[in-house]
């Protein structure tokens, strides 16, 4: 049901300079794959972490990039033609919940536009797997938990979460139409070393080591399923193996997300396991030796009180399931933290 790629070696990557798209290239490179990294340098957080990642990167000779952006559609198809890949995996994207309530533009823009340029340029080469991400946040309003990639997702509360629902709805499309074989994956608070300085645990360990207060929202009533970042990659990589096929007779096993009409699947990558948000500042605190400030706030708009994966699809495609612990992903990032910064 699932087909196989074995054949892969040439993948290309947008979003090399980001957290998650750093991490799966080191990974793939590793393994003796050729990697072409595209990457837009936005100064939505510090460029000069990007800087230093891609640098990283860089040094390995089965790497290259482009540093443009996602809508610059010819530098886009120019480098996808070129380097003529077997597999891309669209990782870049505007980022960030809250941000999406102050520049909602710039999400459409990134997003929406850019993921129609990728999906238009992976079928134009004839990509043999077509794998993007989306985020958690498109379930949105959804209560019923563990989320499932089978719930319906209709009740986006950010524009932010809208733009990822809208990708997914373009790649369906698109899988529907031209046969290309589409993963999704929902990504669930992606956290660990070279992480980005918007994300929750970035900003508590820089603020509990300046004696500066936490803004602690809901009043810690918060509850994440926190995905360290190596599992998540470990996650993307196999799937980069799993390609899925158009249903014989439009028939979809139990459980899977798979399409009835295309070779399109979503597919959740999370730790399977919701952690309060105070237990987590409780484990920060106890890895740096140091109580935190804490500022409770009341819930932040087109926020949700929780969110928890249910992973299970992820392991019958691949055989793998997070679950690095969340204590264990925080002392790895805060020693990452303090020889990156010296603090």
């Amino acid at each position: 049901m699932n087909g196989s790629y074995h054949s892969v070696r040439r993948v290309f990557i947008t979003g090399t300079a980001g957290f998650i798209g750093f991490y799966l290239a080191r990974v793939l490179l590793a393994e003796g794959f050729r990697v072409h990294g595209y990457d837009g340098m936005t100064d939505y957080y510090d460029v000069e972490l990007k800087k230093r990642r891609h640098a990283i990167l860089l040094s390995n000779p089965n790497f290259s990039a482009d540093e443009a952006m996602l809508e610059d559609r010819e530098v886009l198809d120019a480098a996808i033609d070129q380097f003529r890949p077997e597999a891309i995996v669209h990782l870049a994207a505007q980022a960030g919940v809250r941000y999406s309530l102050e520049n909602p533009h710039a999400y459409v823009s990134a997003n929406v536009v850019g993921t129609m340029n990728v999906m238009e340029a992976a079928r134009r080469v004839g990509a043999g797997h077509l794998l993007m991400a989306s985020t958690s946040s498109v379930y949105g309003a959804n209560e019923d938990m563990p989320f499932s990639e089978t719930d319906k997702a209709d009740t986006q509360l950010t524009i932010y979460a809208a733009t990822k629902k809208a990708t997914e709805s373009m790649g369906h499309a698109y899988a529907h139409l031209w046969n290309l074989p589409t993963t999704m994956f929902r990504f669930f608070t992606v956290y660990g070393p070279w992480g980005r300085p918007d994300l929750a645990l970035y900003k508590f360990v820089d603020a509990i080591l300046e004696d500066r207060p936490i803004d602690i929202y809901n009043n810690g009533e918060m509850y994440r399923d926190f995905t360290y970042i190596d599992d998540l990659v470990r996650g993307i990589r196999l799937l980069i193996d799993a390609v899925p096929e158009r249903p014989e007779g439009g028939v979809v096993p139990a459980g899977d997300s798979l399409s009835p009409v295309g070779p399109f699947r979503v597919v959740n990558i999370g730790n399977s396991d919701k952690v309060r948000l105070l237990d987590f500042v409780d484990a920060i605190e106890d890895c740096l030796g140091k109580k935190a400030i804490r500022n409770y706030m009341p819930m932040q708009m087109g926020d949700v009180p929780a969110t928890w994966a249910d992973a299970s699809l992820l392991q019958n495609l691949t055989g793998y399931r997070p679950q690095t612990d969340f204590r264990d992903g925080i002392a790895r990032f805060v020693a990452w933290f303090r020889e990156y910064y010296g603090k």
